[in-house]
């Protein structure tokens, strides 16, 4: 048998929901745990503009925040606590234990740790020149743990 992988980098964004689906679904059955919610909120200018996002979602007791953004122009104002304040409340009143991100270190590794973020691992040239910083913020800890 003769597998063959064709190329194709310019999926579509339905088609990227189709495989996240797949891939939950999967997931979900082996840990047994069906609860997945969007987490997410918004920053808008007057004019409507989403001028800060950070997104992510909750599982199983764990949350991940997949994008933080702030528009360039509002940078250094606050908007970026404001959300990650916001993503960790709401992660809190769903119960989640901790919360993971990802963050280059020319992006906001140390917004994150000045909000009790913990650096679990950091990966050097990812890319070349840079590093990949890991990050968790542990809201919960386990039932009968110290």
């Amino acid at each position: 048998m003769n597998i063959v992988a064709h190329p194709q980098h310019n999926l579509s964004a339905a088609e990227i929901d189709a495989i996240e689906g797949r891939l939950y679904d999967h997931n979900r059955q082996a840990v047994g745990r069906s609860d997945a919610e969007g987490l997410g909120f918004v920053i808008r200018n007057e004019a409507g503009c989403i001028v800060g996002v950070a997104a992510g979602y909750s599982w199983a007791g764990t949350s991940e925040l997949k994008q933080m953004w702030v528009d360039q122009s509002h940078r250094g104002r606050g908007y970026g606590r404001a959300l990650l304040r916001a993503f960790i409340a709401e992660a809190k009143i769903r119960a989640v234990r901790r919360i993971w991100v990802q963050s280059y270190d020319f992006q906001a590794p140390s917004l994150y740790e000045k909000a009790g973020f913990v650096r679990v691992a950091e990966f050097a040239d990812w890319p070349e020149g840079h590093s990949n910083v890991i990050l968790c913020k542990t809201l919960l800890e386990k039932a009968g743990a110290q």
